[in-house]
């Protein structure tokens, strides 16, 4: 199973989602933003490096914790060198290889956010409850059902008590896809800062559960 996680407009917490679902669903990260990444980086190859055909897509990730990430690389150079239509490839040898995979997709609609929803079994849309990042999440909506690939969730970040269950109803409604919500808690963004899963750093934070049946939501689509 390959998981894109996008969602169109950048600052709305896919990294967070992204993370937090390769903690539930025992996969590896994939941070498939070439030129921003913010998945943690380390020493040693990087996507960058993968996809000029310097690196083996197995030896570039890195065991962070409970959670194998394939960070993307820093340097100008190095987005330069990259080859991205060798993305789904690498992608697909990780899921043979790995077993489950979540591609961190970029911010936009450009061609580097349609490789890995191509080549995703179902894709994760995150938004915010804010105008244009709702409309953000539709555009990619629409992208992936170009694509081919089946949306399996939308994740509403940062949502509060105040009309959050009509915003959720409504864009399920329109759209036909399941909504979840993801209550904004310091404990999520402290274990954002820390570059960890909520599971591992506040094991009894709600959120556990609401991540986790986000997971669960994904095998459910897939197995059908």
């Amino acid at each position: 199973m390959i998981v894109a996680v996008g969602g169109g407009k950048g600052g709305v917490g896919k990294t967070t989602v992204a993370l937090n679902l390769a903690r539930e669903l025992g996969a590896v990260v994939v941070d498939g933003d070439l030129a921003t990444g913010d998945l943690p980086s380390f020493e040693g190859p990087t996507l960058h490096d993968v996809l000029a055909g310097r690196a083996d897509p197995d030896d570039a990730v890195v065991e962070h914790g409970a959670v194998p990430v394939l960070s993307s690389g820093r340097s100008l150079a190095g987005v330069r060198a990259s080859l991205l239509s060798e993305l789904p490839r690498v992608l697909h040898r990780l899921e043979r290889e790995r077993g489950r995979v979540v591609v961190d997709c970029p911010a936009g609609l450009a061609r580097d956010v349609g490789y890995p929803l191509h080549a995703a079994t179902v894709a994760v849309l995150v938004t915010i409850p804010e105008r244009a990042a709702i409309v953000d999440a539709v555009r990619t909506r629409a992208l992936a059902r170009d694509l081919g690939t089946p949306v399996g969730t939308i994740v509403i970040n940062r949502a509060s008590d105040d009309g959050i269950a009509g915003i959720a109803d409504r864009l399920e409604s329109k759209l036909g896809t399941g909504v979840a919500t993801l209550a904004e808690r310091p404990t999520i963004a402290v274990a954002a800062e820390r570059d960890r899963p909520v599971r591992d750093a506040y094991p009894t934070c709600p959120s556990v559960d609401s991540f986790a049946s986000i997971a669960s939501t994904l095998e459910t689509a897939t197995e059908e």
